[in-house]
């Protein structure tokens, strides 16, 4: 395909945005085509494969500063744009006055292919082989192959290709795989692959950066008199952590090295208590709690909060009454 192919595709139209679109929309544009159009959800229709291609033709483009910069140049100038027919803007898109104009003179006598030429991988008429199209395809894993990393295979439009996901990988990031888009032209580079990833949610485990959180319940207890309790962790047996007595609800402790796991220095496992209440209490175990209800007469846990307000003495009338 020509240089002058190329710059009078509407990139834009393909994609469905207007010329002034930030990056935000463009990639959100994009994305949908991509989900919509992707060849695993359209097997054999070759139409919605050549749109695939368009767009991510498009796409390549547009999503890159300085090439968007060089198409609108092009699109500008080249053929198609207000000075494609060579005349100036007082005849059909000629300058002031209406005379005619060299486009060729506006740039030192240089050929148009040849100024643009580096936009699409070559230099007009002397260009080299053209490097492969970029590909791009979106994937889920597991919450524990995101922190070990995990080996995929991807089927894709030029087939099916094996891809390493690496560990750490977080939720919604993009990966790129040099040389695993589609295959250039003879004596040219593969185009790159461009993986979405989402990382599925676990059931006790959440991340935070290197650190995994969990939160663990205690007894009323334990809370009061200290207690060392076990704690599960992602890989491997369960830690033991103290809790000092007089823990209250939220408190964080913290379990170094047993988070996300990485070369120079793994994460920590930062750990939440939950002072649970139990919902159904023996005769036995009520009339323990109405003891030591009455034996902790004295102290009220809100005594701090109503000073602070201003209420402490309506509270404790009230406590009276």
């Amino acid at each position: 395909m020509s240089v002058k192919d190329m710059y009078e595709k509407d990139y834009y139209k393909i994609l469905g945005v207007s010329k002034d679109a930030d990056a935000a929309t463009i990639k959100k544009a994009y994305r949908k085509l991509a989900k919509d159009l992707h060849p695993d959800a359209n097997s054999g229709d070759k139409k919605i494969e050549e749109k695939f291609k368009a767009v991510s033709e498009a796409y390549d483009v547009v999503s890159d500063t300085k090439r968007r910069a060089e198409y609108d140049e092009a699109r500008r100038y080249g053929a198609g744009g207000p000075m494609g027919g060579r005349r100036g803007p007082g005849g059909p898109g000629g300058f002031p006055g209406g005379q005619n104009v060299n486009v060729d003179d506006l740039f030192g006598g240089g050929d148009l292919s040849d100024i643009f030429g580096g936009l699409f991988g070559g230099g007009g008429r002397q260009r080299g082989p053209r490097k492969g199209a970029d590909l791009e395809t979106s994937i889920t894993i597991s919450f524990e192959d995101s922190i070990h990393g995990v080996t995929v295979p991807l089927r894709l439009n030029t087939g099916t290709v094996s891809a390493r996901i690496p560990a750490g990988v977080k939720n919604d990031q993009r990966i790129r795989l040099r040389g695993k888009g589609q295959a250039g032209e003879p004596g040219a580079a593969a185009g790159d692959l461009f993986i979405n990833v989402t990382v599925a949610s676990h059931p006790v485990f959440e991340r935070d950066g290197d650190n995994l959180t969990v939160t663990v319940p205690i007894k009323f207890d334990e809370a009061v008199n200290g207690a060392d309790i076990k704690v599960p962790v992602l890989d491997g047996p369960a830690v033991t952590i103290r809790i000092p007595a007089g823990t209250k609800t939220g408190a964080k402790f913290r379990a170094r090295g047993k988070g996300v796991v990485r070369p120079e220095k793994s994460g920590d496992l930062i750990v939440s208590v939950d002072i649970a209440v139990p919902l159904d209490l023996s005769s036995a175990a009520r009339k323990a709690l109405d003891e030591f209800a009455a034996a902790t007469a004295d102290f009220d846990p809100r005594d701090e909060l109503m000073r602070k307000t201003g209420n402490l003495s309506e509270a404790r009338k009230g406590s009276d009454d």
